[in-house]
């Protein structure tokens, strides 16, 4: 048995362990991302965090991701706040990049202990999000249980946003969730999220994760609801998000690049024992 050291840490309750590989490779394979995932039987988290050393020479650390299900994901926005965090503590430093599957993530500390994370370009492209076949992504062919009209994009990931009067309740959010996470419309299957206007600079959203379900917050997500409220014409370019674990702020830039800032935390720290 080997022993390896983990962190426990989320934003705005989206949480994750994470381990440090950067001098110790950790192979994990899906079966033990989802084993630690395992809020009954492991340590529990929405996502699984590896620290590697970095893939491009412009990086600090390459981040990779495993869903709870055990899935690999491109991109995770409360993930890099963490890891910057912790980047930032071991460097002095108060800005670098990680680089993720979905490309180099720019960090920044902010005031009041807050980070901020540039999440890359928001793509509206059919093929990049990507779906099924060719259409119209600012209003998608795609309903259910009386969720119709959403934009799709792609944010270091799939996303589906649907406007809502209302954000649905947990019995709702899992069974529409989880059917529009696996329509066929997304190849690779979507993030999905339910997002009320609340005036032109605050938005109220929650948030279905591919491969991980109901979240008390997301980056990414909360980044693909603004750009998708933006492209509608619904809010100005900078808003503030709220979500079950707590609020977000993002800045739409005319690039389409959207900013990212928003607290962490550190649960606790711990040891986890692997076969082998």
């Amino acid at each position: 048995m080997s022993t390896r050291r983990f962190l426990k840490m989320h934003g705005l309750g989206n949480d994750f362990v994470i381990f440090d590989a950067r001098k110790d490779p950790l192979p994990l394979s899906e079966a033990q991302a989802a084993a630690i995932a395992d809020r009954r039987r492991g340590i529990g988290c929405d996502q699984v965090i590896a620290m590697e050393p970095p893939q491009d020479s412009g990086a600090d650390l390459f981040m990779r991701i495993w869903n709870n299900d055990g899935s690999e994901a491109g991109a995770c926005g409360n993930a890099t706040r963490c890891v910057a965090a912790l980047l930032f503590h071991e460097s002095g430093k108060d800005a670098g990049t990680i680089q993720t599957l979905a490309g180099l993530l720019p960090v920044t500390a902010a005031e009041g202990g807050l980070i901020s994370v540039d999440m890359g370009e928001a793509r509206f492209g059919w093929k990049d999000i990507p779906l099924a076949r060719e259409m119209d992504t600012a209003h998608l062919e795609l309903a259910h249980g009386g969720f119709s009209d959403p934009v799709g994009l792609n944010v270091g990931n799939p996303h589906a946003v649907f406007f809502v009067e209302s954000p649905p309740d947990d019995e709702t959010l899992a069974e529409a969730g989880s059917a529009l996470e696996h329509d066929p419309l997304f190849p690779e299957r979507t993030n999905v999220q339910f997002v009320q206007v609340l005036d032109s600079g605050n938005l109220r959203q929650r948030v279905w994760e591919r491969g991980a379900g109901i979240t008390q917050a997301s980056g990414s997500g909360a980044c693909a609801g603004a750009a998708a409220a933006v492209r509608r014409g619904l809010v100005e370019p900078k808003v503030t998000t709220k979500m079950d674990g707590g609020d977000l702020v993002l800045e739409v830039r005319p690039d389409w690049h959207v900013v990212m800032t928003g607290p962490v935390s550190l649960a606790f720290a711990g040891e986890v024992e692997f076969a082998g």
